[in-house]
């Protein structure tokens, strides 16, 4: 399994986009640097609020880029870095990856997948009804999330577009996705 990094996003600041970088530098077990939720417990402010000492399995948002194809025939237009992902991926399905697998992004620097991002009402305020288009019901009333994975840094190195991405999956059997 392998893919591209198509774009690489940072924000020092708390905003629901990111803009694009030429690079950015993964730091093992902190998240991205200079990243506002880079760190070893949770920083996003939601989750803050419930117990600031959990661990911060949310250092790394990665988007598949074949998303914003789906969302620009449902009439949305977004690009990399506007749903506030660090690394915006090409053809990789992220979505099947299980828990554990790890992604090696350019020479160095390696993620581990710990999960779906569960995308809140702030992507309505961004573009109104995409909430609707990255979450979703299966055919059985099950939901769905499409908005990325989530990931914590293993090892540390920089990352920049055009970047390859290779997947090694954990060993025994493989658990599917849940939202972190």
């Amino acid at each position: 399994m392998s893919g591209t990094v198509m774009a690489v996003s940072s924000n020092g600041a708390y905003s629901f986009s990111k803009p694009n970088r030429d690079a950015i530098r993964l730091l093992e077990g902190l998240g991205v640097e200079g990243d506002v939720h880079a760190g070893v417990t949770v920083k996003h402010r939601s989750r803050v609020a419930q117990d600031p000492t959990v661990p911060n399995l949310r250092q790394v948002h990665l988007i598949h880029a074949e998303l914003f194809d789906r969302l620009a025939e449902a009439g949305f237009a977004v690009a990399p870095g506007e749903l506030g992902e660090n690394v915006t991926t090409s053809g990789l399905d992220l979505l099947g990856l299980p828990v554990g697998a790890l992604l090696h992004l350019g020479e160095e620097a390696v993620v581990e997948v710990t999960g779906l991002r569960n995308p809140c009402a702030q992507i309505d305020n961004f573009r109104h009804g995409l909430l609707k288009q990255v979450v979703k019901r299966d055919e059985n009333g099950a939901i769905v999330r499409l908005a990325g994975i989530m990931g914590v840094v293993r090892a540390g190195g920089e990352v920049r577009s055009g970047d390859s991405i290779t997947v090694t999956l954990p060993d025994g059997p493989h658990r599917p996705l849940d939202r972190v």
